[in-house]
């Protein structure tokens, strides 16, 4: 019956521990992100035990271990498991003859600790921690006690036996860690068990007369020095809460928000899309890209269309190209040859006449110019596509086309005006000033944020220039409000 009780005692605190554990993940993963998931602690400890009773003590030893879990970042509780030996001998305050006592002792605690300390926020981690605690357990002794006579030599007069036993008993103590490393620290520590029912008056072996207990009750005393280890894998949890700043958590998680909505706002290639829904995020300079940030290849024939001299010109079953996409071997078909049909083309426009024809000529194959965000520089890249227009128009005398400026959404309805008017102007002093192309043949108008091809407020397809062939009643517009005489 003995042992059954205490294996019980024993192993009770560690089923509660366990319970309470379960529990603790059960709601973690309940609340992800509530408070972080963090290891347990377990103590090795050694030091003095002494019993402060009816007979003066004499220095004692106990050794034991603990297992202690964080609730939250201040409270914890600790399952306590210790044994030892404690002594006392000479007179008693109520009990006159010398008394010699001899007690082993075992004991197991279930407590509650506090951490005092835990308020301070000046640091993410402590470096000591102070704490207090109160529980209950059970222990099982066995005292070994004797009288002798006052006299020049002493005698035994009466022995006496407390057998082994268990009874009830309430700790409380308090005690100061200081942390090594982010598995250990060591601490220092004093705890006091109480006990209750007729055998906590044995524990020095001494009862006023038999059956009755003694005015002052046995109280245990434990003063140890203790090694702490933190169990458990540090990549998926933090140190014992009580030793972690709670605000860290917060602070932490608000700076890994500014920072992903920095990410999610880059354009590391500088196409125009954010890295947040670009495909390719390390796109060349200059290279034309569609709204997912992909190089386009609209011939597909492997050469983007930044590098593809005919960037729409499909080559045919049998035909190869260069490193600059131009087919090398075409392929007759045994209908007209390319180069009659650019003598076709070229025939047709030097016979055009806008005034004539209303402006029917298709516009499909004059490009777009596409801006840098905010800006209305021209890039390198658009240089030869420029220069394409401007021999086209040298080809045509009678050719006039209307430049047409746009930006995306990002801005002011005031500043996308004047900045879709700057991109016209500048595409006109290019054409004018490198290609000599007379300034009257082109004719400015601009946009601002209307007439978006692509429905996201920043997209690079939005910041263009488009060119069309003029018809007789198109007339320039004149500068928005806000741009200089000069016209920037």
């Amino acid at each position: 019956m003995t042992k059954n009780l205490t294996l019980t005692a024993i192993i009770l605190p560690l089923l509660c521990v366990s319970l309470y554990a379960q529990d603790d993940d059960k709601k973690a993963k309940a609340s992800p992100g509530a408070t972080p998931k963090n290891m347990w602690e377990i103590g090795l400890h050694g030091g003095h035990l002494f019993v402060a009773g009816d007979v003066p003590y004499k220095p004692g030893f106990g050794g034991g271990f603990h297992i202690r879990k964080a609730t939250d970042y201040i409270f914890s509780l600790r399952a306590d498991f210790m044994g030892g030996a404690a002594h006392g001998e000479g007179i008693g305050p109520n009990y006159d003859p010398d008394r010699v006592f001899d007690n082993i002792w075992l004991s197991g605690t279930f407590l509650g600790v506090i951490s005092l300390n835990t308020l301070r926020w000046d640091k993410s981690v402590r470096k000591a921690n102070l704490y207090v605690m109160a529980g209950a357990g059970v222990n099982y002794f066995r005292t070994e006690s004797n009288e002798w006579d006052a006299g020049s030599e002493p005698r035994p007069r009466m022995p006496d036996l407390t057998d082994w036993g268990i009874s009830p008993h309430m700790g409380a103590g308090a005690g100061l860690s200081f942390r090594l490393s982010k598995k250990a620290n060591i601490g220092i520590e004093h705890v006091a068990m109480m006990g209750f029912g007729r055998r906590a008056d044995l524990v020095d072996g001494i009862e006023l007369e038999a059956g009755i207990r003694s005015p002052f009750r046995d109280i245990v005393n434990y003063s140890s020095l203790r090694l702490n280890f933190n169990i458990g894998n540090a990549a998926t949890s933090s140190e014992p809460l009580y030793w972690l700043n709670p605000l860290d958590m917060v602070l932490n998680d608000i700076s890994n928000i500014k920072s992903q909505q920095e990410a999610f706002l880059q354009d590391s290639d500088g196409d125009g899309v954010v890295d947040a829904l670009d495909e390719e995020p390390d796109t060349p300079p200059g290279a034309i890209v569609d709204t997912k940030g992909r190089v386009l290849d609209s011939d597909r024939d492997g050469i983007p269309d930044h590098l593809d001299k005919e960037p729409y010109y499909t080559p045919r079953a049998g035909e190869t190209i260069n490193s600059e996409g131009v087919v090398v071997n075409p392929v007759s078909s045994g209908g007209v040859t390319e180069d009659r049909v650019k003598e076709l083309i070229d025939q047709a426009l030097q016979n055009y006449n806008p005034s004539e024809s209303g402006g029917a000529v298709a516009e499909w194959f004059l490009p777009m110019i596409h801006f840098a965000n905010d800006s209305y520089s021209i890039k390198y890249s658009d240089y030869g596509t420029l220069a394409g227009v401007a021999r086209m128009m040298k080809s045509n005398a009678k050719l006039r086309l209307v430049v047409t400026g746009y930006t995306d959404q990002t801005a002011s309805e005031g500043h996308n005006l004047r900045l879709s008017y700057r991109r016209a102007q500048e595409v006109v002093d290019h054409l004018v000033n490198n290609h000599s192309i007379a300034r009257g043949r082109l004719v400015i108008q601009y946009k601002g944020q209307e007439d978006a091809l692509v429905p996201v407020s920043s997209s690079y397809m939005n910041r263009r220039i488009e060119f069309r062939t003029a018809r007789a009643d198109d007339v320039e517009m004149d500068p928005p409000a806000g741009i200089n005489s000069d016209g920037y």
